[in-house]
Parts: structure tokens; C-alpha cells; sequence
């Protein structure tokens, strides 16, 4: 398993640390965000698809539940949020396994319901902030 650890004390340096978390990936497209309320997963996500070359109105799929965008470079990105869902049959529903097991960008806010259908080579982050900063565990098999 590969592991990098990055803090970031400044919201300006999220485009730097988004490019270096897609670095660390090395291709892989599937993420995995651990993290409390408020630590910052949308606000990451919505750079690291900037720096995947999407220019869309990025916003929470807190209700949608998945949020599509569009890259010039990738193609579809999927932002995925299952805070609301309740079952692992609510996930299946929402077509959680095309997504994670398709060829485009996925990224998975509250993924703990749906670990078991996550594939191996998944990309997990995990965001605990710290007082002004906030310190990202970056995990990849």
C-alpha cells in the first residue's frame, strides 16, 4: 500500500494539492473522501476536477446524490455524495456499481456504506482538520 500525508493551511494552495493527489493516483480514477462534516471534501473534489480540465458550476450532491460534470481532457466525472442514503439497496439503486466500475473519474463523498463494492485499486482520502489547517492521509494500493 502507498501512503503520502499533505497539509494545507491555505485554501490557495488547493490547486497544487490537487494536482499532486492525482499524481499520487498514478491513473487511477476511482476516490474514496473520509472525512467529518465541513472538513472540506466538495471543496477539494471541485479542484481536483478543475485540474481534470472541468469548467461546470460545481455544487454538492448532497440531494442529487451524484452531480455529473464534464471534461474537455476526461470526459464525464462523477461526484458522488451518500450522506443521505440509508442502504447499501438505496446505493445499488442510485447505480453505484457502473460508476465505480466504469472507465471515468468517481469521486465518493461518505463511501463507508458502499466499502465492500469500492474497487481495489481505489484512492482513499482522509481529511481531519487542525485547528487553521487541514491534514490529508492519502492511501492507494
Amino acid at each position: 500500500m502507498r501512503h503520502t500525508e499533505i497539509s494545507i493551511v491555505s485554501i490557495a494552495e488547493l490547486p497544487s494539492v490537487a494536482k499532486s493527489i492525482l499524481q499520487f493516483s498514478e491513473g487511477r480514477k476511482v476516490f474514496a473522501f473520509y472525512a467529518d462534516m465541513g472538513a472540506g471534501k466538495t471543496t477539494l473534489i471541485k479542484e481536483m476536477c478543475k485540474q481534470l480540465g472541468s469548467n461546470d458550476n460545481f455544487s454538492s450532491p448532497t440531494y442529487s446524490i451524484v452531480n455529473e460534470y464534464l471534461s474537455d481532457t476526461w470526459g464525464r466525472i462523477y461526484h458522488i455524495d451518500l450522506y443521505r442514503l440509508k442502504s447499501l439497496e438505496e446505493a445499488l439503486e442510485v447505480g453505484i456499481e457502473e460508476y465505480v466500475n466504469g472507465e471515468t473519474y468517481c469521486f465518493i463523498e461518505w463511501p463507508e456504506l458502499v466499502a465492500g463494492l469500492l474497487p481495489n485499486d481505489v484512492v482513499k482520502i482522509e481529511i481531519k482538520p487542525d485547528e487553521n489547517m487541514r491534514n490529508l492521509s492519502i492511501f492507494s494500493n
